[in-house]
């Protein structure tokens, strides 16, 4: 049972009642992902449940760890390890799952829109916005059509099994022209997770091959896609380069200051002539905070629709003027990032994890009596996979790693910051398992339509008039 009532007004009520008195203050935490996760479980921790309620809202039942996306696209750790389940994770805190539709501060409200049935709005003494970002898309003929995102566990899923697939049907195809199409995979957006993601899924690919006789790794076509003149920004450029050159010696073709014009029916078109047919895109231009933000709440934002916030991660208005009882952090806030003097955080988990707890210990300060501290974190480095055994890594502002260090400290840091330690043990086993056996490559992309073949199978409905017979027959000979 929640630990109070979750709506504002009971259903005997009417709109021109009062609301219900709450018996303990309530906590409504926006989003279920690393900001929200990390919140709840800090508070529920440090402040008991007569001292305050605490409800987290998010569309799904689980947080995803972002930064293994790859390695579970790429076949290196099970799907459902690299999600944390909120029921499991979140210990006396009250989970609804739903869709944030509409935030009024103002009432103190907000509206979620479930999956099904009927909106309704909860009431809140205190507002933790963390709702995370969304893909920035642009309108490219043929993007929504044909391309895919890799902004959750469900996309990863989705794109290897389509890779695994599109392999399985290229080497029973005898037509060159289609073949090439069908062995040729697209990446839009060479920042961290581009990056990660093409380089764990032409891995992945190019060891498939390996149970194919006729496709060979040379068969294979990767391509990407980057608008500036560079990939990996957020490392240094000599190890930019380092990436840059050892992802072009495994025969990954780059496009660098090209964009894509259109990609429909899967021919790709770029702003610099080239163009070629593809069947498998992949969007992993950017992110954006999520838009509810901007065009349903009357919370603060700045310029790109983020919730505007102090360095305490308390939301404030132009003006400069704390907004009572308001917080938010992540990749849905403008952070001041006070070790680097007029710039904001970085959009990373790193940022998001560290910012969450600062958020939370804020907020039971401010029910104890005592001023919010600023969150200032110095960056502690970034580590990218490039591969199974290869990766870079910059750490504490002065080791440079590359290689099979590099990847190990990617690992490492991951591990450690994945939540739950059930969840740490279950991927740690699933990499012994891959050392020991390799990895595994069956593609089940029925999973993503499973009532296709039912659909096929199912006699047409009879005519307008027309008398329905149904007869019974025996399955086995007499």
């Amino acid at each position: 049972m929640p630990q109070n009532d979750l709506t504002s007004v009971s259903h005997a009520q009417t709109a021109a009642t009062s609301p219900r008195p709450r018996k303990v203050p309530r906590i409504l935490v926006l989003g279920g992902g690393s900001v929200g996760l990390y919140v709840a479980r800090r508070l529920r921790k440090k402040l008991k449940k007569r001292e305050a309620a605490i409800v987290v809202v998010d569309p799904r039942p689980y947080m995803t760890y972002a930064p293994f996306l790859p390695e579970a696209g790429a076949g290196s750790i099970d799907a459902r390890d690299v999600v944390a389940p909120h029921r499991r994770a979140l210990k006396g805190v009250d989970v609804l799952q739903g869709k944030v539709t509409a935030i009024e501060h103002g009432r103190k409200h907000v509206t979620i829109t479930p999956e099904e049935g009927d909106p309704y709005e909860v009431s809140y003494d205190e507002l933790v916005v963390g709702l995370g970002s969304v893909s920035r898309t642009l309108p490219i003929p043929g993007l929504a059509e044909t391309a895919i995102g890799f902004k959750n566990v469900e996309e990863a899923i989705a794109v290897r099994n389509h890779v695994i697939n599109r392999l399985d049907v290229a080497s029973s195809t005898w037509d060159a022209e289609l073949r090439t199409r069908m062995l040729t995979f697209t990446f839009v957006g060479a920042g961290f997770a581009g990056i990660e993601a093409l380089a764990e899924i032409e891995d992945m690919a190019r060891y498939a091959t390996r149970q194919y006789d006729t496709i060979s790794p040379e068969d294979l076509r990767f391509v990407m896609i980057e608008g500036t003149g560079r990939i990996l920004p957020e490392v240094t450029e000599p190890m930019s380069l380092y990436a840059l050159d050892t992802m072009k010696e495994r025969g990954i073709e780059f496009h660098l200051e090209t964009f894509l014009s259109s990609c429909e029916g899967g021919h790709v078109v770029t702003s610099t002539g080239v163009e070629f047919d593809s069947d498998t895109i992949v969007w992993t231009a950017g992110v954006r905070a999520n838009p509810v933000i901007k065009e349903h709440s009357d919370l603060p934002v700045d310029k790109i629709g983020r919730v505007a916030v102090t360095p305490a991660l308390q939301v404030v208005t132009e003006d400069g003027e704390v907004v009572e009882g308001a917080w938010a952090a992540g990749d849905c806030a403008a952070v001041p990032d006070l070790v680097n003097p007029g710039s904001f955080c970085p959009p990373n988990a790193q940022h998001a994890i560290r910012q969450a707890k600062r958020l939370a210990d804020n907020i039971v300060a401010q029910y104890k009596g005592r001023e919010p501290q600023d969150y200032e974190h110095k960056n502690l480095g970034v580590v990218a996979s490039l591969g199974l055994y290869k990766g870079v890594a910059e750490l504490f502002g002065w080791l440079k790693l590359r290689g099979p260090l590099a990847w190990l400290a990617h690992r490492g840091y991951h591990v450690m910051a994945m939540p739950t330690g059930n969840r740490k043990i279950r991927i740690l086993i699933g990499w012994v398992g891959q050392f020991l056996m390799g990895r595994e490559l069956v593609s089940l992309g029925s999973l993503h339509d499973p009532r296709n073949e039912f659909r096929a199978a199912a006699v047409p409905p009879p005519k307008p008039k027309e008398k329905v017979v149904q007869k019974v027959t025996a399955s086995a000979g007499k």
